[in-house]
């Protein structure tokens, strides 16, 4: 693997007022002060806007932070921050979230997670003319979305993952095969990390735990799909970062192969607890967590705010992260059990909507 400093460099990293993107910017002004970050977000309306200016606020106080109004699926805008800034690491996190969405407005996950992504790989492509020095690493997210029907578990990246149910998961294993095209064409070294189920403060509120929060405040009903038999392997955003920091230090060699062409630098890794709770158990501990921090009254009547249905279209049972790769390679594994991160949670939440 070629190692990466992070110090003194451009780093661009798209998505940037979304969840993981702002706590990874966060992270990477800390450890890397002498570096500029510029981040690039739309700030749709996909969910509450508040809550992305929240973040972008906590960042926009560093000098060090260069925050572009824009979409990555616009060719020009990438073209020029690219001109500009000549990023040495580029994280693609902007995408078109959520399995579910993607049923109502397919074509927000084609400009964004298909033309956008394609914006950056061509953004990349070019760095190089030239010869410049060009990008030296590319990490990207993937998703555990394209495990889709998968029967084995837990899910290796080694496994077949040809079954996409929704098309949101078809669009992010499209992304890892962009990607492992222009590596192979343009010896563009990329890694593509499979997140599964992000959870913590100032999150998404589509996920379930800030849904379930909203709704059980309001004094509405919960669904809990599969009647309650879904799996999830619910990974605290912490934990995410770390491991994105150390993938982008650490990029796939540059090899050539028989052919005299490139090898792709190429490579691909689940980032998950490797422990998957069961969905009812999860609001357990989450509505306990909930009356602790003063969310909901102690007296609480939860029994009378839970609904058991059927599965959803395009969701799965079960997601399950084999992370052995990723240990093997970057000598972590995430650690945050499911009480503290949202306990983290509850206490942000009773903090922000008070």
């Amino acid at each position: 693997m070629e190692i990466i400093d992070l110090k003194n460099k451009n780093i661009l990293v798209t998505g940037a007022a979304g969840f993981i993107g702002s706590n990874l910017v966060k992270r990477l002004l800390k450890d890397a002060p002498d570096s500029k970050i510029i981040g690039i977000d739309s700030m749709n309306d996909y969910y509450d806007v508040s809550l992305k200016e929240y973040r972008l606020n906590e960042l926009s106080a560093n000098e060090n932070f260069i925050f572009i109004k824009g979409n990555i699926a616009d060719k020009e805008l990438i073209d020029s921050v690219f001109e500009k800034y000549k990023p040495s690491v580029v994280v693609n996190l902007a995408a078109q979230a959520g399995v579910r969405y993607s049923i109502i407005n397919p074509s927000a996950y084609i400009e964004s997670n298909i033309t956008g992504f394609f914006n950056i790989l061509e953004a990349c492509r070019h760095s190089y003319d030239d010869s410049q020095p060009g990008v030296e690493h590319l990490v990207y997210a993937s998703s555990s979305s394209v495990y889709g029907s998968n029967k084995k578990v837990p899910y290796s990246t080694d496994d077949n993952v040809d079954n996409p149910v929704s098309l949101y998961a078809a669009t992010k294993k499209s992304n890892e095969l962009f990607a492992h095209a222009y590596s192979k064409l343009y010896n563009i070294p990329s890694t593509g990390l499979r997140f599964f189920t992000v959870y913590g403060p100032a999150g998404r509120p589509d996920m379930a735990y800030f849904g379930f929060t909203n709704k059980l405040r309001n004094n509405q009903t919960i669904e809990i799909f599969n009647y309650g038999n879904c799996k999830r392997d619910f990974t605290y955003v912490d934990d995410i970062v770390e491991g994105v920091v150390r993938v982008m230090k650490k990029a796939p060699e540059k090899k050539t192969g028989a052919d005299g062409l490139p090898l792709p630098p190429y490579a691909v890794y689940n980032i998950g607890n490797s422990s998957p709770e069961n969905l009812l158990d999860f609001v357990t501990i989450l509505q306990e967590e909930l009356v602790a921090a003063g969310v909901l009254p102690d007296d609480y009547d939860f029994e009378a705010h839970k609904k058991l249905v059927p599965m959803q279209p395009g969701d799965v049972p079960v997601t399950y992260a084999d992370t052995s790769a990723l240990e093997r390679d970057y000598g972590f594994k995430p650690s945050t059990t499911l009480r503290e991160g949202l306990r983290s949670f509850a206490r942000w939440y009773a903090e922000f909507y008070k």
